[in-house]
């Protein structure tokens, strides 16, 4: 069942998990939520999804009649401007984003690219549901995200999705501090402090520190190659790895490069042994 909220100018979905109805007052009464960005966090980046994306929308551009610099120039543009190439499409080429999915998100071969890992199912497992939600929190559609966990094998271990809404007027997404806001509201939260999440987007985690959430971790795979905004980005090089990692101490933002460090970082959050 998908769940729709409009507030103000924003609209935003959300996915949850079917519970009993006991079950839902248990869970209204955990204030802590624990929030996984999907893509590149709960699978490693040496998958080459951001690559094969990349290249989906590329060639999205493309057949608008756009040349290839042009594309490459408007794709990294809109990346920036916006947090998601698709909200430049919808606001400046009146592109069908229900058609974008469907030719990018939709047309990747994932099963052919990530696979389950038993290593991360065991430690959302280990999470104490008996005081913690576990969420997802992305800015890919429904479609794309809840594939993604199933072919991970950790869909019945996340409560609920927040997703970008494609259908909706007025697309927002990390890192606008009203998606971190409405994101809480839809998961009755009223308290900042007690969100953990973790992102391999380092705006996206700066964003959500900046707006008072109170753990934020950033996953960080220093070496490996990315795709953002149609660029291939080594992630950390020397130099921004030194800039960041001071800015990162400054916020109280940790770093990561394994979801296992968690159990380190996070210790509260796990069950007693």
């Amino acid at each position: 069942m998908i769940r729709k909220e409009r507030h103000g100018s924003h609209s935003f979905a959300y996915t949850p998990r079917p519970r009993a109805t006991s079950a839902m007052t248990i869970q209204d009464e955990r204030l802590i939520t624990v929030w996984f960005d999907i893509d590149n966090t709960l699978y490693s980046t040496s998958a080459k999804i951001s690559q094969a994306m990349g290249v989906k929308i590329h060639n999205y551009f493309v057949k608008l009649g756009l040349s290839d610099r042009e594309a490459s120039d408007l794709h990294h543009k809109y990346y920036t401007q916006y947090g998601l190439a698709l909200a430049g499409l919808i606001r400046h080429h009146d592109v069908d984003p229900l058609d974008f999915d469907l030719n990018c998100d939709q047309a990747l071969p994932l099963e052919e690219m990530i696979f389950p890992n038993p290593a991360h199912r065991k430690l959302l497992e280990d999470i104490d549901r008996s005081r913690i939600r576990v969420w997802a929190l992305t800015n890919a559609y429904k479609v794309h995200a809840e594939r993604v966990l199933r072919i991970l094998n950790l869909r019945d271990l996340v409560e609920g999705i927040v997703y970008c809404d494609y259908e909706a007027k007025d697309l927002t997404s990390k890192p606008e501090p009203a998606y971190y806001h409405k994101a809480m509201t839809l998961a009755s939260m009223a308290d900042p402090s007690k969100c953990y999440f973790i992102d391999d987007n380092w705006r996206n985690v700066e964003s959500a520190r900046n707006i008072g959430w109170g753990h934020c971790v950033h996953f960080c795979e220093r070496g490996l190659e990315h795709v953002e905004g149609g660029k291939v980005i080594k992630i950390s090089s020397a130099t921004e790895a030194n800039e960041n990692l001071k800015h990162e101490e400054k916020l109280g933002i940790k770093v990561i490069s394994d979801l296992e460090e968690l159990r380190d970082v996070w210790p509260e959050i796990f069950k007693s042994s």
